[in-house]
């Protein structure tokens, strides 16, 4: 597409305020997302770090996860970051019996893997097909990937320390996921990636 595209940011809790400056700057419209008929009129969304749990039970409550099924399985372009990633998974390991997210992304990951908000730590992380220097990466209480399915690309790996190899950040289709908050930064080369990726779809 021409011009610039809208993307909406999940705003039921977590860093919603970070991504639509992130996405700003990334060269979108951004704006936040609460109610299924503003999910209609975006080309792209973000679902923000956050608390999935709380997120999960919200998305019911505000009456947008059959919204968002619907958009994903028509190919709408999706990042989801920290808790956005359980989102987007086929399978949540360590998360509540009655937790529920998108299914969008064949994918295990792990809930809290890396510990608790006291364990929470920075990492360089290489993104593939993000060009210059690695990404200064903040994990805060966050998942990592113990599996990916067919389709799913592995876009970055934690490449030093006890956690090295984990995978955190994957990409399959149209759907984006990291484990870590690029917003929280101001390196905002992964949201101009996801902009891309939007302009490109739609």
């Amino acid at each position: 597409m021409s011009g610039t595209p809208v993307i909406g940011v999940l705003a039921l809790q977590g860093d919603v305020r970070e991504h639509v400056a992130a996405l700003t700057a990334a060269g979108a419209q951004a704006v936040p997302v609460r109610r299924p008929r503003e999910l209609e009129a975006v080309d792209g969304l973000v679902i923000p770090g956050g608390e999935s749990t709380t997120m999960s039970r919200l998305v019911d409550v505000f009456e947008l996860r059959e919204p968002i099924d619907k958009r994903i399985v028509g190919g709408l372009p999706v990042y989801g970051s920290c808790a956005g990633m359980i989102m987007l998974a086929t399978e949540v390991l360590d998360g509540r019996p009655d937790q529920r997210g998108f299914d969008g992304i064949s994918m295990t990951v792990r809930r809290n893997a890396f510990g608790r908000q006291v364990d929470s730590f920075e990492a360089p992380v290489t993104i593939t097909g993000i060009a210059g220097d690695p990404f200064h990466a903040v994990f805060i209480r966050a998942p990592w990937v113990e599996r990916v399915g067919e389709g799913v690309q592995v876009l970055g790996q934690v490449a030093d320390g006890p956690s090295a190899g984990r995978i955190v950040a994957v990409r399959q289709g149209n759907l984006l996921a990291t484990s870590f908050h690029p917003e929280l930064t101001g390196d905002v080369r992964l949201h101009r990636y996801f902009v891309d990726l939007v302009r490109a779809t739609a």
